[in-house]
């Protein structure tokens, strides 16, 4: 083990490799479990990246239009391999989640028998409630630094929660508060400012917080050119080997749906339900509800339930024939896949040099650490609405407490959650328990 006085020594790119496929199978609870389970794991055990590097990484990928969590584990595989690390980390993240959830989708329309399947599902998703609840503590520890991080925070979840302000707003005003206030009250806007930083907490970093950025991490013209010239290419080509029809309509319509994906899965649904339901035809409003349900309960990014999407609309409309069911609904997940994350590769590769250059300059990190602290409100407020989810899952908004109360969900998400903060379990053990007693009550149940 690695002395806790020492830098960690540079890890190889097996070594990496293996992390990111692991944390690509284990990536439950949407970004903000993501994101916690990569700060346990980078920040605090192996310290391949120190806590402010960590938060100023993440805040880019805050503002950025995409999934975060896979952009953050993009930036963090290109500051430690260079390009190549940054393409593994992020596609490792969102390969296993494609595989499983087309897996899934398969037996969802070949036998429409998900009762083992659900059994499970049903108790991962109160363990999911836990993990989001776990990360919303977790991070509100370390960004709520002061009373004026508290505030933004409280206000962030207010303007979402009750006054329904789309999540683009909140950090938009968010870092200009920022902006303003690293002006008037510095001390109150320094990422990771205050007593307990993480050199203190969990010692020195490999990418410590004055580590100066490495060659390929510095900003090149040159370079920044050559990768939107790559990007664009990339997408080109990919577009014009798309057949005329469902598959071409899927490259347009999710390559859309990837640069309007501000704030989050929950922010887009609404544009591809819109699209996938009552533009193309290609899934029923049941089923998007189904494959929303899937996504959730799935490692990998929420907004995975477009590979869902093209699965079923590849399916519907027999895009290789009756006798082709199968490959055709695979193909039309990789698709809807490909094209969702293509962009943040881009926005990252393309934007991290310039970031990394900005790390310890107040006037760029003061917006950052003031989004962080809205982010920690709207992480509440999507653990509210997971539980709520869970705990009453038939009641609606005009009737917020009908159709029963789930006790024993309810039990099992206290109970994640204490064995998540009380005891320190792993994040897997949790999971894998909550989905055994979930099996077990939806058998007994019969």
């Amino acid at each position: 083990m690695t002395d806790d006085t020492q830098r960690p020594a540079h890890p190889s790119f097996r070594e990496a490799f293996l992390y990111w496929l692991k944390l690509g199978l284990i990536s439950f609870g949407g970004p903000a479990g993501q994101i916690s389970m990569m700060h346990q794991e980078l920040v605090e055990k192996r310290r391949w990246i120190s806590e402010r590097r960590f938060l100023h990484a993440l805040n880019y990928c805050m503002v950025l239009p995409g999934p975060e969590a896979q952009q953050l584990a993009i930036y963090i595989g290109w500051m430690l391999h260079r390009t190549w690390g940054g393409i593994i980390a992020g596609t490792l993240f969102v390969l296993p989640s494609l595989f499983i959830l087309a897996g899934l989708t398969y037996v969802y329309l070949a036998y429409g028998d998900l009762t083992l399947v659900q059994g499970v599902f049903n108790g991962i998703k109160p363990a999911v409630v836990a993990i989001v609840v776990f990360a919303a503590w977790r991070i509100g520890t370390r960004a709520l630094r002061n009373n004026v991080m508290w505030l933004l925070a409280a206000a962030s979840f207010i303007a979402i929660f009750a006054l329904n302000i789309p999540f683009p707003y909140i950090v938009l005003a968010a870092g200009l508060l920022g902006f303003i206030g690293g002006k008037l009250m510095p001390d109150k806007f320094r990422v990771g400012g205050g007593h307990g930083a993480s050199g203190k907490q969990y010692g020195p970093a490999l990418i410590d917080d004055d580590t100066p950025p490495p060659a390929h991490a510095r900003h090149s013209h040159l370079h920044l050119a050559q990768l939107i010239f790559a990007g664009v290419a990339i997408w080109a080509g990919a577009m014009m080997l798309l057949p005329t029809g469902t598959l071409l309509d899927m490259g347009e319509f999710f390559t859309k749906a990837a640069l309007v994906t501000f704030g989050g899965a929950y922010a887009v649904l609404p544009y591809v339900y819109q699209g996938g339901v009552e533009t193309h035809g290609w899934l029923t409003a049941t089923q998007m509800i189904d494959g929303l349900a899937l996504g959730e309960t799935t490692p990998g990014p929420l907004i995975m339930v477009v590979a869902f999407v093209g699965f079923v609309g590849a399916w519907t409309k027999e895009i290789f024939g009756p006798e082709a069911l199968l490959l055709g609904g695979f193909v039309g997940a990789i698709v809807a896949t490909f094209f969702t994350f293509l962009p943040s590769y881009l926005f990252i590769l393309a934007g991290a040099p310039l970031v990394e250059s900005t790390h310890g300059d107040l006037k760029f990190t003061a917006p950052l650490s003031a989004i962080t602290a809205a982010v920690v409100g709207v992480i509440l407020n999507l653990a509210l609405f997971f539980g709520w989810h869970v705990i009453w899952p038939r009641a609606s908004a005009a009737a917020p407490f009908s159709g029963g109360f789930e006790w024993f969900y309810a039990l099992i998400s206290v109970a994640a959650f204490i064995a998540l903060w009380k005891y320190k379990v792993d994040i897997m053990k949790v999971i894998a328990a909550c989905a055994a007693m979930g099996l077990a009550y939806t058998l007994a149940l019969g």
